[in-house]
């Protein structure tokens, strides 16, 4: 695998804008980065080139008629400046995957929101999580995430968690994913596939409660990179 000959694996960061309710949910997006890189990591953020489903006033959480923003650019508010294309992104660059949540994630990088078990993949981001499941190479999925991977992989029976089992988690078993509940501060963790989730803000009240089931996913997705498939 790339990067395993150095200490620093590199781990693509899939993000969609910059906000719970029309990007990537922020405190997800920036736990993941800060645990991945006090890992010894390097994060690749990577974000379509795109306009983004909706602009959302993040204050009362309705949507902005007329407004229009950019994905690529409004992730770059999250990464300061350092994010590549979702279209640019090569498996054969990257050693694992996290895609954090956000409203955005099943808006923006798929209609999960709207369609359910029916729904699309980003056809860039279902192409990037088919190549690294293929090369064996660690998937993260945190909050509304793991519906993508449910998307994406679900025929192949992968495992894992939305919180509960009803409302999302029963719209992504339609896809043949295996939806396992959990606790805020748990993960899932599908040996096989190599696939790790957590609840997050599905469940969390507050940041503390998010970082704890953040970190321990980015453990174990830092640990799938050091074993071989």
């Amino acid at each position: 695998m790339t990067g395993m000959e150095s200490a620093s694996p590199r781990v693509g960061v899939v993000l969609c804008g910059c906000g719970r309710f029309d990007g990537s949910e922020i405190h997800e997006s920036v736990l993941t980065l800060l645990n991945l890189v006090e890992a010894g990591a390097t994060p690749v953020c990577l974000a379509p080139d795109e306009e983004q489903w909706a602009v959302c006033d993040h204050f009362s959480g309705e949507a902005r008629e007329g407004e229009s923003r950019n994905m690529l650019q409004e992730s770059a508010r999250i990464a300061r400046g350092e994010v590549q294309t979702l279209a640019s992104a090569n498996a054969g660059e990257l050693d694992a995957l996290i895609l954090p949540g956000g409203s955005g994630a099943a808006k923006n990088l798929c209609d999960f929101a709207a369609a359910g078990a029916e729904a699309k993949v980003h056809p860039d981001l279902a192409e990037l999580i088919r190549q690294m499941h293929a090369a064996g190479k660690p998937i993260g999925a945190i909050c509304i995430a793991p519906a993508i991977v449910a998307l994406v992989l679900g025929d192949q029976g992968v495992s894992l968690t939305l919180g509960g089992t009803d409302g999302a988690a029963e719209q992504a078993a339609q896809t043949g994913a295996k939806m396992i509940p959990s606790r805020v501060d748990q993960i899932v963790v599908d040996e096989v596939h190599r696939v790790v989730s957590t609840p997050a803000y599905i469940l969390a009240q507050n940041i503390a409660e998010t970082q704890a089931g953040i970190r321990k996913l980015v453990a174990q997705v830092l640990a799938f990179c050091a074993v071989p498939s």
